[in-house]
């Protein structure tokens, strides 16, 4: 049988100390459980079509909400994406979180609480802004993974 020279014994020693530390980490599939697909974006969506979207890269808005006084928008699905405006997977463990300024001039309701959506509430003619956040965790009690800036809400005088 033919003996291994030094270099050779070193290298595959090596090789194998290097898959026995990867192989013995606290995941044997390399997946981390707590790492989940990050947002870069969010995309309103009514009816069909998107009203307003988020950049996370520069926190800038592009479009707004708009709903007449006394009334409530169809469903705006609240679409968390990459930076190709692709929609990404969410965990079961993650909710919205919609927090409005003044409640006075319009409401956020979300028909299951923490559901990806819901209807803008036109309370009284005037703006007030709007911020949401993906929330890892038990509704109500997680922590914000991902927040956006403020988008302005307008409710309108009746046409």
């Amino acid at each position: 049988m033919k003996q291994l020279d030094k270099t050779t014994k070193t290298g595959i020693a090596t090789l194998l100390l290097a898959l026995f530390v990867a192989a013995c980490g606290d995941d044997a599939t390399g997946v981390d459980p707590d790492d989940h697909a990050e947002p870069e974006g969010v995309q309103l969506v009514l009816s069909g079509q998107t009203i307003a979207t988020y950049d996370g890269d520069d926190q800038t808005w592009t479009g707004g909400m708009t709903v007449p006084v006394g009334e409530e928008t169809a469903h705006i699905a609240v679409r968390f994406v990459d930076h190709d405006g692709d929609p990404i997977p969410l965990d079961d463990d993650m909710y919205l979180e919609v927090v409005v300024e003044d409640d006075a001039i319009a409401e956020f309701e979300q028909d299951e609480p923490g559901e990806f959506g819901g209807h803008l509430h036109g309370m009284d003619v005037g703006e007030t802004r709007v911020r949401f956040r993906l929330m890892h965790g038990a509704v109500g009690s997680g922590h914000a993974d991902f927040e956006t800036t403020w988008v302005t809400a307008t409710v309108t005088g009746m046409t």
